[in-house]
């Protein structure tokens, strides 16, 4: 039986966990709100950028541009958002098993499939297995148009050139506080569908923060200067929003799991402090009655 000693220092080792695990939970919750709300207020210029695309979607400028156009796949570039710090559940687990998956269901290899990493979990699952790192930004709390025109921009370039045949985006899609669903969504070639799926994602049908969305008109329109040059300016445009809503995603839903799971552990250590109490007062009470029974063995 451990001594009276030992027992008070596994409690006071406990309380100093708990303080600790509540200070986090208390962190994340108070950013997950924030992301929560940067997620709703970009969602105007996610709506306004569904229509743009629905209303070009009929010109054949757009159909026949390089980054909208489809070829057979034998080369895929994952854009995988993680966090970079763990202590968040089965967050980044999920994500990197999700996009695993997919490659193995592909048949692709460490050359048939590169990565474009957001997060340090990201990179450092994938550099272990042998893929090629085309990029690697850390995921910071604070989405930077930087970062964000960086990833597009390189996703661009590397399936305009021909490196890759297609592009997709891994993250954790947030639906509330205790659930959040692994998704992905093909980047290039760019398509309207693609793009409903990201707005719906964004957009509850239900509550306080639903919006009416009125589907948008195809149409034929005459562009100037030439098709080309206004495509060649809005579609990495389009392709951000991709990024953009996919890191807000991500953030929500990992400072959400990692509330949870450090709410889990302070629950927990709150239990095992209760547990090592009573066994404190037991191993006290059996302490105080056997110098008692010593004492009175020795007055006889």
């Amino acid at each position: 039986m451990a001594s009276l000693k030992e027992i008070k220092q596994k409690i006071r080792s406990t309380v100093r966990t708990r303080t600790v695990t509540r200070a986090m939970e208390a962190v994340s919750a108070a950013k997950m709100r924030k992301s929560q709300n940067r997620a709703v207020g970009g969602r105007a210029y996610a709506r306004a950028a569904l229509g743009a695309l629905a209303r070009v979607s009929g010109t054949k400028g757009l159909a026949g541009h390089p980054l909208a156009t489809a070829r057979a796949v034998q080369k895929v570039l994952y854009i995988v958002i993680t966090s970079d710090k763990g202590l968040a559940g089965a967050l980044n687990s999920a994500v990197l098993r999700f996009a695993q998956n997919d490659i193995k269901e592909r048949a692709l290899d460490n050359k048939s499939a590169s990565i474009v990493a957001i997060g340090r979990k990201a990179y450092e699952h994938f550099h272990k297995r042998g893929f090629a790192i085309e990029a690697y930004h850390p995921n910071v709390d604070a989405v930077s148009a930087e970062v964000i025109g960086s990833v597009a921009a390189e996703a661009a370039n590397r399936f305009a050139l021909g490196a890759c045949d297609e592009v997709r985006i891994v993250y954790q899609n947030f639906v509330s506080t205790f659930e959040q669903r692994p998704t992905m969504r093909t980047l290039f070639p760019l398509s309207l569908t693609e793009l409903q799926k990201v707005v719906a994602d964004i957009l509850p049908v239900r509550g306080a923060a639903s919006q009416p969305q009125e589907p948008a008109s195809v149409a034929n329109y005459t562009v100037e200067p030439t098709e080309q040059e206004v495509f060649d300016a809005i579609i990495p445009k389009l392709a951000g929003i991709f990024v953009y809503h996919a890191l807000l995603e991500s953030q929500a839903s990992e400072h959400s799991a990692r509330m949870v799971a450090m709410k889990g552990a302070s629950d927990k250590a709150g239990e095992m402090q209760h547990g090592l109490t009573l066994q404190f007062n037991k191993a006290r009470q059996a302490a105080i009655t056997r110098e008692v029974s010593e004492i009175i063995a020795g007055s006889l």
